[in-house]
């Protein structure tokens, strides 16, 4: 769950590098600038930084901002004014109406716990409070926690209102976690608000979700050339490329958040049905699509089903690709950019074969 707090939240893996080299383009005709105006800051629990190449257009970074900060306001816990905070406390009392901006976010958590069949639950909260990795006071619970948690986390007893947009959980004790979709949401608004106000060549970043809008400033209708975080290395370290324009890349990983407890990790994504992070031959994953809220939320959900699932969940669905990396240090990508993907050739992985997978 989302809490704008600095301690101990390990942000390796979640960013990209999105590799910008030989900017050749002529800012006196188009009006995109060799170098972005960029600003960074420290909020969502994570880094969010924001380049605007277009000319003239510094001033828009202040608006982008402000939109994260008034999202984040509104679905951070722990928070006041928070209406995720609201709706957790009124669960098993009443139905709390919502803004217009956190409904919407709200639907899609909800259509993507069902698409998923629950691999991807919003009401997942119960354990990742109890769990709490990322923060000082994470702890591996007992059993009997984990079982009595397990009881409240069903996104069937969350119902919504359309009509008069309100959210009501059934049980008490039951709570909303939007961690794993909110950022998504947040970057697609941060680039609205970028096209409102005529840019049309950046790139946003919210702690590894990337949305790389327009073509890249090295030419005229180039892409952007961007890397795929290594999830065993630092921050900048890169398994391979894609050339991507005007698409959004999220990643999730095990190397992401975790806690050690006698010799074992135990990262933060949690499977619904058994209280405990996802145990299979997934590293790390990087969905491409057109809008990073489905990126979110469908990076949880692939990863919940392991690699050749995952591949063919990913591959059914229209503006979707992945990339794969296993602890195996293989990396599989979906049919439509096998061509596209560079494996770096000092990257130490290899391209997986999918007859190998089981």
């Amino acid at each position: 769950m989302m809490k704008n707090k600095k301690s101990r939240i390990i942000l390796i893996a979640v960013l990209f590098l999105v590799i910008l080299t030989g900017c050749n383009t002529k800012t006196e005709k188009s009006k995109i600038n060799k170098e972005p105006y960029s600003d960074q800051q420290s909020l969502l629990g994570t880094y969010v930084q924001v380049k605007i190449y277009d000319n003239g257009k510094e001033d828009v970074l202040e608006k982008a901002f402000d939109r994260v900060k008034e999202l984040g306001d509104k679905i951070t816990v722990n928070e006041k004014g928070s209406e995720i905070d609201e709706i957790n406390e009124q669960a098993g009392i009443k139905p709390v109406k919502v803004s217009d901006d956190i409904y919407p976010l709200i639907k899609r958590a909800y259509e993507y716990s069902e698409d998923s069949s629950g691999g991807f639950d919003m009401a997942i909260g119960p354990i990742t409070q109890l769990w709490h990795i990322g923060f000082d006071d994470a702890r591996k619970p007992s059993q009997e926690e984990i079982d009595q948690a397990l009881k409240l986390v069903d996104y069937h007893k969350v119902k919504l209102n359309d009509e008069d947009k309100t959210v009501y959980l059934e049980e008490k004790g039951m709570e909303l976690d939007l961690g794993a979709i909110a950022k998504g949401y947040i970057t697609d608004e941060v680039v609205k608000v970028l096209k409102d106000n005529g840019v049309t060549t950046a790139i946003v970043d919210l702690g590894g979700n990337v949305y790389v809008l327009g073509h890249s400033p090295r030419g005229k209708d180039m892409d952007w050339n961007v890397g795929i975080q290594d999830p065993n290395k630092a921050r900048n370290t890169v398994v391979g490329t894609v050339q991507e324009s005007n698409k959004t890349l999220v990643t999730s990983g095990i190397y992401e958040r975790f806690l050690e407890v006698d010799g074992e990790n135990y990262h933060h994504l949690f499977d619904p049905k058994t209280g405990y992070p996802f145990d299979n031959d997934i590293a790390g994953v990087t969905v491409i699509t057109n809008e990073s809220v489905d990126g979110d939320g469908l990076s949880t959900a692939v990863f919940s089903m392991g690699v050749k699932k995952g591949l063919e969940y990913a591959e059914g669905l229209k503006d979707v690709d992945v990339i794969f990396i296993t602890k195996e240090d293989k990396v599989f990508v979906s049919k439509d950019i096998e061509k596209d993907f560079e494996l770096g050739k000092d990257s130490g992985y290899t391209m997986g074969d999918r007859k190998d997978l089981k």
